[in-house]
């Protein structure tokens, strides 16, 4: 669900979910944390969602903390609504790229955690954000499971066993 941000008249926004004003700053920091913000005009209901990133990514601009080529600003202008869906439609094709991208390291990620037994210490993620062909079937799951124990259980014993040798070679070399 959208954080949602009302825009008043006077310019103010208001955060509903933390009943409180926000900057547009704030709203960045919101996004870059992974929160989805939706921005509506509190008196009509319009989605101000477009207007109000774009006008992060100008102020952004202004203070040089992001600088995107004068070139493509230029092709943006001159080129008008065409040259901007071409790029809405590349950054959109692009972004979902990185989505689904972050989301296999993650699956893979998970999966060697799973398998070295640190599984315990990963936060919680909702499965249902994860593809259904990545899920392994249920009737898998214990018996992943179970090797994984006996492999743990070996490495434990050929560590101790290794650990005895070790002792042994320090008690014959004094």
């Amino acid at each position: 669900m959208a954080h949602v941000i009302k825009r008043y008249s006077n310019r103010k926004l208001y955060d509903t979910q933390e009943s409180r004003y926000v900057t547009l700053e704030e709203i960045e920091e919101m996004i870059r944390t992974g929160r989805e913000v939706s921005v509506v005009d509190a008196a009509s209901g319009e989605d101000l969602t477009s207007v109000t990133l774009t006008q992060i990514i100008l102020e952004n601009e202004r203070n040089h903390r992001a600088t995107l080529p004068a070139a493509f600003l230029h092709q943006l202008i001159k080129h008008g609504e065409a040259w901007q869906e071409f790029v809405q439609r590349s950054m959109r094709a692009s972004l979902e790229g990185v989505v689904s991208s972050q989301r296999e390291m993650d699956r893979v990620f998970r999966d060697l955690a799973v398998r070295a037994g640190w599984a315990s210490i990963l936060p919680r993620v909702d499965v249902r954000a994860e593809p259904e062909g990545d899920k392994p079937r249920d009737a898998e799951k214990p018996r992943e499971a179970e090797k994984l124990k006996e492999e743990v259980t070996a490495l434990k014993e050929r560590l101790r066993a290794l650990e005895e040798r070790l002792e042994k070679r320090k008690g014959n070399g004094k």
